[in-house]
């Protein structure tokens, strides 16, 4: 087969992923943008506000508020489920007892509605009648207000996302490691090798592709969290648990400023966009420099 009917296949085997991809996600989103220089509250015309809106955000005190959070949302869930992840998907990929129903249970709470996680976890969380609370009283402690307190909250909420992600992220990488040649291992061990140093100096490497791939979906996934924040905490007590896209439903579905709204998905996809190309930055193979003869 030729190449240029290699191509007419390929095109019109990703036509369908296509057309949904620019209907639902990239329409939508130079819709937002443009809808960012109007003001329109749904019903009524749109009406030209040009930069108005720009000029409300950055002056708009909520807004750096959901900023902050979002990014330390970040801190909080990324780094932990990369390493968490890779270690346990390090874990099941060696010869274990029960291997194969420890790798299907971990992956359970990834494919749950998070409907579900959030009723779930607001159980576990609740202050009163909550399962956590009730093993802190036993050991004599005071129950903690995992959700309705503004320094417990957004953490709480990391940990279920980390609950809820990290079966998916330890299936990425048992991939990567299944992909390792066994003969490497088996010559490092003839070299004389340890298990750090393998680790270090065969698998750490050979998953860099895979590395970046997971925490770019990583970090894509947490900038973009809503539904268990909508579910769990609607962004509270006040605003410590708000992040942009929170924000962004508030602003569009409560206070019907969809033109407002869009100015913040346009800031939140900017950002997004920065974060993932700097992290892309940093894992992107740099080729030797060629001495000049």
């Amino acid at each position: 087969m030729t190449r240029k009917k290699q191509g007419k296949w390929a095109i019109l085997f990703l036509a369908p992923y296509l057309i949904i991809f620019f209907l639902f996600r990239f329409g939508p989103s130079l819709a937002g943008i443009g809808l960012g220089f109007f003001k329109w509250g749904i019903v009524g015309n749109p009406v030209w506000k040009g930069i108005a809106n720009y000029r409300k955000l950055f002056s708009d005190a909520m807004f750096y508020k959901a900023l902050t959070n979002t990014l330390l949302f970040l801190l909080y869930t990324v780094p932990v489920l990369v390493i968490l992840s890779l270690l346990v998907a390090v874990l099941l990929n060696n010869k274990l007892k029960f291997r194969n129903t420890v790798r299907a249970l971990i992956i359970i709470p990834y494919i749950l509605i998070p409907a579900v996680v959030g009723v779930i976890w607001n159980w576990l969380y609740d202050t009163n009648f909550g399962i956590l609370n009730y093993y802190i009283k036993a050991l004599g402690l005071r129950p903690v207000e995992w959700l309705t307190s503004e320094r417990w909250a957004l953490p709480s909420l990391a940990i279920v996302t980390i609950w809820s992600y990290i079966g998916y992220d330890v299936v990425l990488f048992l991939a990567g490691l299944q992909g390792i040649s066994t003969e490497l291992y088996e010559a490092a061990h003839i070299d004389g090798a340890n298990g750090r140093q393998t680790f270090f100096g065969i698998t750490l490497p050979l998953l860099k592709p895979i590395t970046s791939m997971v925490i770019t979906m990583t970090l894509i996934n947490a900038i973009q969290v809503f539904d268990l924040i909508f579910v769990m905490t609607g962004g509270g007590p006040g605003s410590a648990s708000l992040t942009l896209v929170q924000y962004l439903y508030n602003m569009a579905f409560q206070n019907y400023n969809l033109g407002y709204a869009g100015v913040i998905s346009t800031v939140t996809m900017v950002l997004l966009i920065i974060i993932v190309g700097l992290q892309n930055g940093l894992f992107k193979e740099r080729e030797p420099r060629r001495r000049k003869a």
